[in-house]
């Protein structure tokens, strides 16, 4: 496996693995995450796969941006992968990363070859309540406050708070947490909502053409995970749940999750 260092383009820190010459992979995280939330994933993939990690902006290593709305997040994007010369890509998309990767798929169908959506939710009324940690942590008054004073052992908390397995969170992805911030964040998670409210995600895919790849954690915190069967109205879509699984399968089902997307974009 070749692991090539990270660079920005278009705005965009992009890290690569496996050789360059194989098909290209694209990997985006969820909201509050980076790149790094896949890593766990990354080797097996790399094995076969030019496998592209983006922070997308005010994430991990990429600079905020004026806009978080969903489909100019998913255009500057699709400008990153045409510089970088990559056509046509099978993108893979976590939880808010879903939302970039279909926005993409509506933009730019000559750019998308595959999606896969993992623990993306399809529309508002799926969600949850959230855990009571995250609640204090993201609203008002005391989210701003105890977002500046942050411990590791708290934003490592954050996460395993949606995982339903114990899990060892990645060194990398808490020092790329540690510098979101409080105001990108919030913005973030309202513009995705926006987009899901506009046009729920099964609909959006039913206008495509493009083969459909949906994980589900069959014990997702986030997300009721019986709304994941409202994909199947979705042509050419597969619908997979992993059990005892909750919103973050690359890091509790790494093997299980990569295995399912060697397949996806292997064609099987």
């Amino acid at each position: 496996m070749g692991i090539y260092d990270g660079k920005h383009v278009h705005g965009m820190h992009v890290v690569h693995d496996g050789p360059r010459e194989a098909p290209p992979l694209v990997l985006i995280h969820g909201s509050g995450a980076s790149g790094s939330s896949w890593g766990p994933v990354v080797p097996a993939l790399a094995s076969r796969y030019h496998v592209i990690r983006i922070d997308l902006p005010g994430h991990g290593q990429s600079p905020p941006a004026t806009s978080y709305d969903v489909p100019e997040q998913a255009a500057g994007l699709a400008e990153a992968l045409d510089a970088l010369g990559l056509r046509p890509v099978t993108v893979a998309g976590h939880s808010s990363g879903g939302y970039i990767a279909t926005a993409l798929a509506e933009q730019r169908p000559d750019l998308v070859g595959s999606l896969a959506l993992i623990s993306s939710g399809p529309s508002p009324d799926a969600l949850l309540p959230q855990p009571v940690l995250l609640r204090v942590l993201i609203d008002p008054p005391l989210g701003p406050l105890l977002w500046r004073v942050r411990s590791d052992a708290m934003l490592r908390r954050g996460v395993t708070a949606v995982c339903n397995r114990p899990v060892d969170v990645p060194d990398d992805l808490v020092a790329d947490v540690r510098g979101i911030g409080y105001r990108t964040f919030r913005t973030v998670l309202r513009q995705n909502g926006a987009y899901i409210a506009e046009r729920s995600v099964p609909a959006r895919l039913t206008a495509l053409d493009v083969p459909v790849l949906v994980i589900f954690g069959a014990a997702d915190p986030r997300w009721d995970p019986s709304s994941a069967h409202r994909y199947d109205t979705v042509p050419n879509a597969r619908v997979e749940q992993l059990p005892e699984i909750g919103h973050f399968p690359m890091l509790e089902a790494p093997e299980a999750t990569g295995e399912l997307l060697l397949r996806f974009a292997a064609g099987r």
